[in-house]
């Protein structure tokens, strides 16, 4: 993102000189004051989704310390309030706390982040109500095709940024072709968004796998929080699937992964998408988690810096470590982007109170960020801007405090995100 604002100064620099003003009010005028930019913030703090959330209470910290001064504007300084809201992992929820920031808190922009069935619903509020919106955590085929659009068509007000199943396909084959395999993949697909996704013959996993010369064998689509895999477990083991795969929510991927492992289905590899990105899910599997592979959306490993605070991605991961107690995790660096993004759409539009003007920035921005470039101006995919990926394994610690480290090795599509170890076996 450039952070550069009218005159070519950067925000930074306009935060700096407004400081100073009110430091030294006869030294300089005072800068005009304008409404608060009120902004809604919607994820699931608690249930099964939960540890999406998990980096929540850092980021708006930090945003918090970030927007302290308010953003100045064509000289007018706008104060930030920002306005949270936990779905409890549920889809109605999420609908209806949307629907309480649009209509009784009266925000000028939503930001939503993890998994469909939050993405979904919030967004579609949006949508409804003609307000502005910014998205992640979700493949963007997971938003895009139930939400009833396509590529080309895209959406009003609602803006998506995050990488699609085209990118963790080929980052799982990657993995698949660097060991011998027989070339058949168990799919674990859930009877959710992400599951039907994963699962569509036309655009997910099926297709897109067979590009690569494998062959998906699904699971059917089974119930979340189930407690019985034993059917699923059967269908992989008759077919012989040295491959796993799926998206699953992390306390079914937990339950079947023991169920498997007690049942003696040992695939060699098991590429994990959504279950196994937090510490705290792998770390709840024992021993048995180490060369779990997974999607690696963001870590310390990027090359990126904030356009808020200038830290860089090792910057940002240390300043949670070291302010929560807790082992980095992914969400830090897209929870944190979207307040990048949205103090970039506010300074391209010129400040608050225009939707239309905040939506036409939104369309034409092309924001720096602590997970890389967010794009939306430049993207073949209407109101989707992509964001880079790369793979990785869990390895148990010999040293250190944490129980595993999430280590990159799969970086062919993105070389500039530098890769510590090469791909082993379970």
């Amino acid at each position: 993102m450039s952070n550069a604002l009218s005159g070519g100064l950067t925000r930074r620099h306009l935060l700096k000189l407004t400081s100073a003003a009110v430091a030294s009010s006869l030294a300089a005028p005072a800068i005009a004051q304008a409404r608060p930019i009120r902004l809604g913030y919607v994820t699931p703090r608690t249930g099964p989704l939960a540890l999406f959330g998990e980096a929540d209470e850092f980021a708006l910290k930090v945003a918090g310390e970030a927007f302290a001064n308010g953003f100045t504007i064509n000289g007018t300084n706008h104060p930030v309030e920002i306005i949270t809201k936990d779905t409890q992992s549920s889809v109605n929820r999420a609908a209806e706390v949307t629907s309480e920031l649009i209509l009784s808190d009266e925000v000028d922009m939503v930001l939503v982040s993890s998994a469909p069935e939050t993405v979904n619903p919030v967004a579609d509020q949006c949508e409804l109500n003609g307000v502005p919106c910014v998205s992640t955590v979700a493949p963007w085929q997971a938003v895009t095709f139930p939400r009833g659009s396509n590529p080309q068509d895209g959406f009003e007000s609602t803006f998506h940024f995050f990488w699609g199943l085209e990118d963790i396909i080929r980052t799982f084959a990657d993995m698949y072709d660097a060991v011998e395999n027989n070339g058949r993949v168990g799919g674990l697909f859930p009877n959710d968004e992400d599951g039907r996704a994963w699962a569509d013959e036309i655009n997910g996993s099926p297709a897109l796998f067979a590009k690569r010369g494998y062959k998906v064998v699904p699971s059917g689509f089974y119930r979340n929080l189930t407690d019985d895999f034993s059917t699923v477990i059967s269908i992989f083991e008759d077919q012989e699937c040295q491959l796993l795969t799926g998206a699953p929510i992390p306390p079914d991927f937990t339950t079947f992964w023991t169920q498997a492992r007690q049942r003696g289905y040992r695939p060699k590899v098991a590429t994990i998408a959504k279950a196994i990105l937090f510490p705290a899910a792998v770390e709840a599997l024992g021993d048995t988690g180490h060369n779990l592979s997974s999607e690696i959306w963001w870590s310390p490993s990027h090359p990126y810096a904030s356009s808020l605070t200038g830290q860089s991605a090792s910057d940002l991961a240390a300043d949670y470590e070291s302010s929560t107690g807790r082992q980095w995790t992914q969400p830090i660096g897209f929870a944190h982007a979207l307040f990048e993004v949205a103090t970039a759409a506010f300074s391209a539009a010129g400040g608050t109170g225009d939707p239309s003007a905040v939506i036409s920035a939104l369309r034409g921005l092309r924001a720096e960020t602590v997970v890389g470039p967010v794009d939306w101006a430049n993207s073949p995919i209407a109101n989707v801007a992509k964001t880079p990926l790369v793979g990785g394994q869990w390895r148990l610690s010999d040293v250190g405090p944490h129980a595993y480290d999430l280590v990159i090795t799969t970086n062919n599509a993105h070389p500039e995100i530098a890769a510590a170890a090469e791909f082993e076996l379970l």
